[in-house]
């Protein structure tokens, strides 16, 4: 391999925090053009191997990293994300950094905006300039083009669904002039099949532009169909640095865990552990309507049995997760639901949490989680407010927390998920994103909800960690006799976990199956080229 081919080359790399190694002695190299698939279950060290590449501050802060990186032939020694962008560096974090009042030309131009002379500029210099919008939605549509997407350049970012809002951020990135090096952090974890295609056929365009990608991802198939080659982190190590030629999707989880993954074993053995589910419909929704932006509902009736874990499945912006917001009062809405016989309260979350029902939202970092709280304090809040858990009265009047209760409870549950952390008294926004996917599950299991409704509960979770969540919401499930309605964009999560499923498409549903059924079924369901004239399928 010739050097003046390689784009970066990490040598030695290493990093502590409190004296805990996170990388060690990490060496690899990318060739200019190429896509290279970067996988490892949280907390194996990705996202501070990203951190140092983009020159985050939190490195520098945290006394910075041993050994050399290399870019485009000479030794980067950025300080900042400022420095990488300067150099070539694009970076699509897994969070959206996208303004909402902004459009997404003015997103996609944000301080790179293209500017016209008037006559105060010409008095008072450039920086009065006007700016040229019909230049700035050229060059936004232009990126569009790239990524292969129709997107309108004058949409409100607010207004579109979050799969639309993932190809602004890559579109914004990939506009940059002199880009040399794409990061794209989990892109398609928003997004669905159809969308997610049309991302890596992108980046295949991208490539063959001489631009190198760094593509991080927990769908494994898609790191097998686009990358050129795999770098495997486990536990902060390289364990393999290989060409994705010939390379399974079971190989690439087996590098990564370090043993063997029982999902297919979990698949079979679901209803022979769990046995049949009741015959009562406990929980009924007739003639739901919600107004959620990019994910309406426009008539959506379901019924779901008592111990019965009931899936909701469907494309980006068909009203999926409009389902569970509309419930929950989350977005505004309108019909009848009702559980155990008892009508829910629409546009009111606190009813619905009286009523006995738990909510994981899609949102982890916007809904689900106090950010600068510790690990229990999330944990436990929820039951603390609406129960009155983890109280105790001083001199048999005053309530205070129960500290000792709300500790003992957070480090169960931080044993039972595999939570990575310090400790329970660790700040959650410290963690990673899979960590905090987990303490949302944690805080609704401690409510002992009677019914537990999870949207995308393996968003952005490595293959190890989702079997641990999937097994958990089983578990509880199977234990407890928790009715679970579950929504995913992971068709196979579905078939692996649920009872019966559901498929929403146009706002409606569009049939429901058993999870044995032909994934060719749910496909036409999706799409609408078939759809249910009866409301309940077996």
């Amino acid at each position: 391999m010739a050097e003046d081919n390689i784009m970066l080359k990490l040598t030695g790399v290493g990093k502590k925090f409190d004296d805990v190694a996170v990388l060690k002695d990490v060496n690899f190299t990318l060739e200019k053009g190429q896509i290279m698939g970067l996988v490892g279950e949280n907390g194996a060290g990705k996202s501070t191997l990203m951190r140092i590449i983009f020159g985050m501050n939190v490195i520098a802060e945290t006394g910075g990293y041993d050994g050399e990186v290399f870019f485009d032939g000479n030794k980067a020694a950025f300080t900042s994300p400022q420095d990488a962008l300067k150099a070539g560096i694009g970076m699509v974090h897994q969070e959206f950094s996208l303004i909402p009042g902004f459009t997404t030309t003015e997103n996609i131009l944000l301080n790179m905006e293209k500017t016209k002379p008037n006559v105060i500029s010409k008095v008072f210099g450039k920086t009065l300039e006007t700016l040229d919008m019909p230049k700035m939605r050229e060059r936004a549509a232009h990126a569009f083009q790239t990524l292969g997407v129709n997107l309108s350049t004058d949409e409100l970012v607010s207004e579109m669904p979050v799969g639309h809002k993932q190809f602004i951020e890559i579109a914004r990135e990939i506009d940059r002039e002199h880009v040399k090096m794409l990061v794209l952090d989990e892109p398609t974890a928003v997004l669905t099949e159809s969308e997610a295609e049309i991302l890596l056929a992108a980046m295949r365009k991208i490539a063959e532009m001489g631009i190198s990608i760094i593509f991080i991802s927990h769908r494994l198939a898609e790191i097998t169909s686009v990358c050129d080659k795999i770098v495997v982190l486990r536990d902060g190590v390289v364990v393999v640095e290989n060409s994705t030629a010939g390379v399974s999707v079971h190989q690439i989880a087996d590098w990564m865990v370090g043993r063997e993954s029982s999902a297919d074993a979990v698949a079979a053995k679901r209803h022979e552990e769990k046995g049949p589910s009741g015959s009562d419909f406990v929980f009924e929704v007739k003639n739901l309507w919600v107004d959620m932006p990019g994910e309406t509902v426009r008539d959506v009736s379901f019924k779901v049995r008592r111990g019965e874990i009931f899936g909701i499945g469907g494309l980006a912006g068909h009203g999926k997760l409009g389902v569970p917001n509309g419930i929950m009062g989350l977005s505004p809405a309108g019909g009848i639901v009702s559980f155990d016989g008892k009508e829910v309260s629409l546009n009111s979350p606190i009813s619905a949490l009286n009523g006995g029902l738990a909510f994981v939202s899609e949102d982890r970092r916007g809904v689900g989680l106090l950010l600068d709280e510790p690990i229990d304090w999330n944990i436990c809040f929820n039951a603390m407010q609406v129960q009155g858990k983890f109280l105790k009265k001083v001199l048999g009047v005053v309530p205070i927390r129960d500290e000792k209760a709300m500790s003992a409870c957070a480090r169960q549950y931080i044993e039972e998920l595999s939570i990575k952390c310090t400790g329970e008294k660790q700040l959650v926004k410290q963690l990673s994103g899979g960590n905090q996917q987990k303490i949302c599950l944690a805080k609704a299991f401690a409510l002992s909800p009677s019914f537990l409704i999870v949207a995308e509960p393996t968003r952005g979770i490595d293959v190890g960690a989702k079997q641990l969540v999937l097994e958990a919401l089983r578990r509880y499930n199977r234990e407890n006799g928790t009715t679970i309605l579950m929504i995913s964009s992971e068709l196979e999560e579905l078939r692996q976990t649920c009872d019966r499923i559901a498929i929403i498409c146009e706002g409606k549903i569009a049939g429901v199956r058993a999870p044995e059924t032909n994934a060719v079924d749910f496909g036409l369901l999706m799409s609408g080229e078939i759809r249910d004239d009866v409301e309940e399928t077996a």
